[in-house]
């Protein structure tokens, strides 16, 4: 068939991981084809997370239209948390927009459950059903016949050693790409889209690894790459001349060193006031002005939106202002920690911009942000992922476009 597309995802690496492990030679075949083709940063989702930035990349749309602005959602008129899933999304994935080609979709995150198209789809991250993530039902067997994993066992870096995690890490993969070489000659597809998610898992868990070369894991962490780089070689000699082929990540990753409970600085502003005698967000009390969901985001209590919400609406655009600058100007031993605050008009447009949140904070390199509601201390020391998300993903084309910086919304444009 002419005119496809291949579409390899690397969930959470950033542009400057592909450019420095390629030019040292780890990953030989992505040096080869960036020597040859586009390489480049791509702008990821605000805030830089795999639900957000995957449904933008699948979509073609910003979250104002797709409706997926998290990991979790609040519920209208409660306190409560919802998370949404692929049932959630609000915009057409490229393979249900053109319902005449041939797709098949393997391991992309925020898509569970895998709904009905032409060809196969198994979801990816977080998806808590192997049969449910799989369409249609006669790959739920094979699947299963090759020890099929939708991701790997991240309690295992909690609970046992590093190497056993590693080890976990690698036999993952070899059933992501053993899945991949299967579906590959399954049918005559039109569009092909693998995504490798281990290689986010240990950014989280091992960034620190990374970055000190006498690390007893360093050669583990530059030989899952070197994995992932045999993977890149095998699918592009498989490509047919007018194929396009895209590389691309979903978000970046770098150092993480404190988590910043915003949650906990609203409340020691006198910006958010909790009940003690119940449980999350469901403390929020009346007087409250603010809150945060994971990661940044901030909702004003909005009088009529919420069982204690009290700030009329003549009132929001001033709660917004001092909430921007009370952000600009919190501080870690007199460095400020906030980057950047976009309001909502700043990034989100389309017709479910309304339930977007009302700010966004992006932070700055070595700051992770964290809701921690009901957290004693601002900012604590991060002990356990060593890698935070940042915007800085990349994406890899072999054929010309006309976006001088491209962002993960415009990755539907390119296709074939």
């Amino acid at each position: 068939m002419k005119n496809r597309n291949v579409i390899f995802g690397i969930d959470g690496i950033p542009f400057e991981l592909m450019e420095k492990l390629s030019n040292n030679d780890i990953m030989p075949n992505f040096k080869q084809l960036k020597s040859e083709y586009i390489f480049k940063r791509l702008r990821s989702s605000i805030p830089h997370i795999s639900s957000v930035s995957w449904s933008s990349i699948i979509t073609g749309k910003n979250p104002g239209e797709h409706g997926i602005f998290g990991f979790t959602d609040i519920i209208n008129n409660t306190y409560s948390l919802s998370f949404p899933n692929f049932n959630a999304l609000k915009s057409k994935p490229f393979w249900h927009q053109k319902p005449e080609k041939k797709h098949i979709i393997i391991n992309v995150p925020s898509t569970y459950p895998a709904k009905k198209l032409n060809g196969i789809h198994i979801a990816g991250f977080v998806a808590l059903d192997l049969q449910k993530a799989v369409y249609p039902d006669k790959y739920f067997q094979k699947l299963q016949g090759i020890g099929y994993e939708i991701d790997v066992d991240s309690k295992i870096a909690h609970q046992q050693s590093n190497d056993i995690f590693f080890d976990e890490l690698f036999r993952v993969l070899y059933i992501r790409k053993k899945t991949f070489d299967l579906l590959w000659k399954e049918l005559k597809w039109d569009n092909f889209m693998p995504v490798i998610t281990g290689s986010d898992r240990i950014g989280h868990f091992f960034w620190h690894v990374y970055e000190d070369y006498k690390n007893p894991l360093y050669h583990r962490f530059l030989e899952y790459f070197q994995e992932i780089d045999n993977i890149i070689g095998e699918i592009y000699n498989k490509l047919n001349e007018d194929d396009t082929f895209i590389i691309l990540s979903d978000h970046g990753m770098e150092r993480n060193k404190y988590n910043i409970n915003l949650n906990t600085y609203l409340e020691d502003q006198g910006f958010l006031i909790l009940a003690e005698n119940l449980k999350k967000y469901n403390r929020i009390s009346k007087g409250s002005k603010a809150f945060v969901l994971d990661p940044g985001r901030i909702y004003i209590n909005k009088k009529g939106s919420y069982p204690n919400g009290t700030v009329k609406k003549e009132d929001e655009k001033i709660i917004l202002d001092e909430l921007e600058s009370l952000f600009y100007n919190l501080k870690y031993e007199k460095q400020r920690v906030i980057k950047k605050v976009y309001k909502r008009d700043d990034i989100y447009s389309g017709k479910e911009r309304n339930r977007a949140p009302d700010m966004v904070l992006v932070e700055k390199k070595g700051f992770n942000l964290k809701s921690g509601i009901g957290k004693e201390k601002i900012f604590e020391e991060e002990n356990t992922l060593s890698g935070k998300h940042n915007e800085n993903s990349f994406i890899l084309i072999n054929k010309e476009i006309n976006v001088k910086s491209p962002s993960v919304e415009d990755i539907v444009g390119f296709l074939g």
